[in-house]
């Protein structure tokens, strides 16, 4: 099956050869001048760090993984890619969605410079790791089940956090003048990223500019599948940091602009016409006599529009369907570490975040149902969450230590009067009209717990275990999301299923209780020459937020509502590494491996879970020969055959991939480059819905999963001065 191209007009190649070049007009000599501020070390005088900044559960994205990812796409979410319990999914290739042993988008507390951003959408097409580029992420973490309170609430599945470098700075009476630059190439959609930064920093103040730059035509699917359209994207991000930095203590200010004139979204109706983030972003962090206090403070404004581009086709004579958002968030959150001696850390912490939305519709002229009047979906909605948090730490012996936990979340809601395009559409007029009699008003008020015990049996073994009850209160959209037509609730849903949701303002809060226990066995030298993890867990969740299907309006399109139904989710997480070689003539040769299992089932209706990823695992073989480092890899997925039915799931069949990939560093300058499918498997992505246009006007078509990408050649030059 083939697919259309639109040929868009070709950006300006000219700013990537600029930023490449970048290097080359700037002395090396200012670089020996630097010094990177290090991170508060807010543990005591223990042998290994705190528990809740180094849980078993949790994983870092390392350099060479992040490098190799960079390489393959310019969504953040791709860092995580080959860590224990994560999968992703979305049908935009800047705006993956995170999954997290199971848990998929809202469940997943995700952080990007301590600020948790809620997708301004009603398919979710602008998610929070959709706000910064790949190049400007120093750490990222992923924590898969049981999380620490003071990791943040109104969260089910587990925690990534994201953060950009803290600023640098020069010594005492030194000048610094530093940066990177980056450009990259994929063959597949013909898409090219640049990435640059520059820093200019004294002994106390300094100040950064990062740059990015990201494009793509739509990509091929494998095995000669041909073009899968709504598959491009365009992309530029701006962002200023000046910091200060005075004895203990540090201040950041971030200032940042992205804007995303398209993206396209092969699963959903709509694709993304434009998205437009203002954002100021602050952090203070100081070390005291009585312990250490970080506060951190943003806020943002997102303009965002949908429609259709060319290659949906459909509704060229109405001019498709614009519908809009317009989003702004502020928030707050403070955390006290308080050293108890030497054995026990106290944890005091208080965060707010605002989310108001408004989610309009506008009518179109000539076009039948969609006027004369404005569609009001969302109408000045807003979502406040007050949390606060006791979070204890203690090392009763040098081999065993506990964490415990309480958090408390106050979760409140609202939105206005609800209005149709005009009242010739019976099921829409009902639906309005019955949304406006009720009260709209909600308030959820959530609890918390995490226990855990790190008992280290042996050198070589450590054993974590414990338990967590954890809440999220619904999104506007599950709650206030109110049209019953095929047209208007067909644009609800961050699922790519091609189905119509409809909200529902009875909706509980999930409720989560999850048993883990982490055996993690390794080297007892320092040599780190093996390791091996495993991590079983069992989740059972109250109130699940699942769906039930009210009608059906063709063979393929249902009406779906949100309600709380109970489910269960169980599974098992692996990984491990094995040194093979390591000799000054051959260098270091690794083995690493990740397997990863879950299985989920509504307890009501007796279905799989939506979206949850078949068994996987990735296989690779790395090589560092001196400035050389290269990578073989196999990724493995079982066929998927458990589905929800109710959603109209396809089953996917399994697939092997084989990824190549090596860089080479030399004085200021690292080439990448690899192959990704090279043998240009045709495979369909297990989490990644359906194509929506296969569906057909009259929605009698296949239900076609989305094709997953063909070969593509990838080359990357990156620079540093």
């Amino acid at each position: 099956m083939s697919y259309p191209f639109f040929d868009r007009s070709q950006h300006n190649w000219l700013w990537l050869a600029a930023v490449c070049a970048l290097p080359c007009a700037a002395s090396p000599g200012f670089a020996a001048t630097v010094v990177t501020l290090p991170r508060v070390d807010i543990s005591t005088a223990q042998e290994d760090a705190s528990i809740a900044d180094s849980l078993l559960s949790g994983s870092v994205v390392d350099k060479s993984s992040a490098r190799m990812s960079r390489l393959s796409s310019p969504d953040a979410s791709s860092l995580f890619r080959n860590q224990p319990g994560f999968s992703s999914y979305g049908g935009g290739r800047l705006a993956n969605l995170p999954v997290l042993n199971g848990m998929a988008d809202d469940r997943v507390a995700t952080v990007v410079d301590g600020m948790r951003i809620n997708p301004a959408c009603p398919n979710h097409m602008n998610p929070a790791l959709s706000y910064i580029d790949p190049d400007s992420v120093e750490t990222a973490t992923a924590v898969a089940g049981l999380t620490s309170v003071s990791n943040g609430g109104d969260s089910l599945g587990g925690t990534i956090d994201v953060e950009r470098a803290d600023p640098r700075f020069a010594r005492h009476g030194k000048i610094l003048f530093t940066g990177r630059a980056r450009g990259t190439y994929r063959s597949n959609g013909g898409g090219y990223s640049a990435a640059g930064s520059m820093t200019v920093a004294n002994d106390t103040f300094s100040l950064r500019y990062n740059a990015s730059y990201d494009q793509s035509e739509d990509y091929s699917g494998g095995g000669g599948i041909g073009k899968v359209g709504s598959t491009e994207y365009l992309r530029y991000t701006h962002d200023v940091t000046f910091g200060v930095h005075k004895k203990n203590h540090l201040l950041v200010l971030t200032f940042g602009q992205q804007d995303a004139p398209r993206e396209g979204f092969a699963n959903q109706h709509m694709d993304m016409t434009n998205n437009r983030s203002t954002y100021v972003n602050g952090k203070y962090v100081g070390d005291f006599d009585w312990g250490t206090l970080e506060a951190r403070g943003h806020w943002q404004r997102v303009t965002h529009a949908m429609n259709m581009l060319d290659d949906k086709g459909g509704h060229t004579a109405t001019k498709g369907m614009p519908m809009n958002d317009d989003q702004r968030s502020a928030g707050y959150s403070i955390k006290a570490t308080i050293p108890l001696g030497r054995q026990h850390l106290l944890r005091l912490g208080s965060s707010f975040d605002h989310e108001g939305l408004k989610d309009w519709w506008p009518p179109l002229t000539g076009a039948g149902m969609m006027g004369p009047n404005t569609y009001n979906n969302i109408n000045n909605g807003h979502r406040d969450r007050l949390g606060h948090f006791a979070e204890w730490e203690a090392q009763w012996t040098p081999r065993v230590s506990t964490l415990l936990g309480l958090r408390n979340d106050l979760v409140m809601m609202n939105t206005g009067d609800v209005a149709p395009y005009n009242m010739m559409n019976a099921a829409n007029v009902n639906a309005a009209n019955t949304f406006n009699a009720t009260k709209h008003g909600r308030s959820d008020i959530n609890f918390d717990v995490t226990a855990l015990t790190r008992w280290k049996t042996t050198d070589s073994l450590t054993i974590e275990a414990g338990y967590a009850r954890k809440s999220r209160a619904p999104n506007l959209y599950e709650r206030y999301s109110w049209g019953q037509s095929q047209m208007a609730s067909t644009m609800i849903g961050w699922f790519g299923d091609g189905n119509g949701y409809v909200g529902n303002t009875n909706l509980k809060s999930e409720v989560g209780n999850t048993a883990s226990i982490t055996f993690d066995w390794h080297d007892p030298t320092q040599a780190q020459r093996w390791g091996l993890k495993v991590q079983p867990y069992y989740t059972y969740v109250h109130n699940y937020i699942n769906v039930r299907r009210l009608s059906s309006f063709t063979s393929q399109v249902s009406l779906l509502q949100f309600v709380n139904h109970n489910a269960q989710m169980y599974g098992i997480n692996t990984s491990g590494h094995y040194t093979v070689w390591n000799t000054s003539r051959y260098g270091k040769g690794e083995l690493t491996g990740v397997l990863n299992w879950v299985r989920g089932q509504d307890k009501v209706s007796h279905t799989g879970l939506y979206q949850q990823m078949p068994l996987n695992g990735t296989l690779g073989l790395n090589e560092t020969v001196g400035p050389w480092t290269g990578r073989v890899e196999m990724n493995f997925v079982k066929a998927k055959d458990t589905v929800d039915w109710i959603r109209n799931e396809p089953r996917t069949p399994g697939y092997a991939l084989l990824n190549l990939n090596g860089s080479y560093n030399w004085k200021m300058m690292t080439l990448t480059a690899g192959i990704d499918n090279v043998l240009n498997q045709p495979y369909y992505m297990p989490l990644g819905g359906i194509l929506t246009h296969d569906l057909g006007n009259a929605g009698t078509g296949s239900r076609m999963p989305m094709p997953g990408m063909g070969r593509s050649f990838n080359v990357s030059l990156a620079a540093t001065f």
